[in-house]
């Protein structure tokens, strides 16, 4: 029996893309398109017919708005999160060696981040909006003394406690209906 292969995920989402390119391609040829200059003399439809359908329409169009609004916002902000977190990965190995009393701790942190990471990474994969490949992490800055490790320690820490402030606030803001 063969083994699944690592493209099989990208083959589902690829054959879920087209079943549903299929069936949204059906669903258009339901409705023919016609230009409002082609169109037959109009039907003697009650008026409030009319509007009530315009309504509906409206109600539609706006949901679909929002909908639309939510996915690629969502795409941008998971997207913006592996980014940021990619790079506090990279931060933090940085951070190596910044005093034996903080080592534990920071061995947490860096596990915790590259989990966070990890699972963000997933779920665009799931979503299948992840890019092709993970990001690079570009060049860090080196810390040759006990001084500099410690200052780069507060400051990469700060900027990351505000990245995972905003970070809560873009999941809360997705959360909400």
């Amino acid at each position: 029996m063969a083994q699944p292969s690592a493209q099989s995920p990208r083959r589902l989402m690829a054959l879920q893309l087209l079943l549903w390119h299929s069936i949204l391609w059906a669903g258009q040829e339901a409705a023919p398109l016609v230009s409002v200059t082609s169109l037959p003399p109009p039907l003697p439809l009650p008026r409030s017919f009319l509007l009530k359908s315009l309504e509906q329409v409206r109600k539609i169009q706006a949901g679909n708005s929002v909908l639309l609004e939510k996915l690629v916002s969502g795409t941008k902000c998971l997207s913006q999160l592996h980014r940021g977190l990619f790079l506090y990965q990279g931060l933090l190995q940085a951070l190596a060696g910044i005093s034996p009393e903080l080592a534990p701790t920071l061995d947490t942190l860096q596990l915790d981040v590259a989990n966070f990471a990890t699972t963000i990474w997933q779920q665009m994969e799931n979503l299948g909006v992840a890019p092709t490949a993970q990001p690079t992490q570009g060049t860090m800055p080196t810390f040759t003394s006990a001084f500099q490790r410690r200052a780069g320690g507060v400051l990469a820490t700060s900027h990351l406690q505000r990245f995972l402030e905003t970070a809560h606030c873009a999941l809360n803001h997705l959360v909400q209906p």
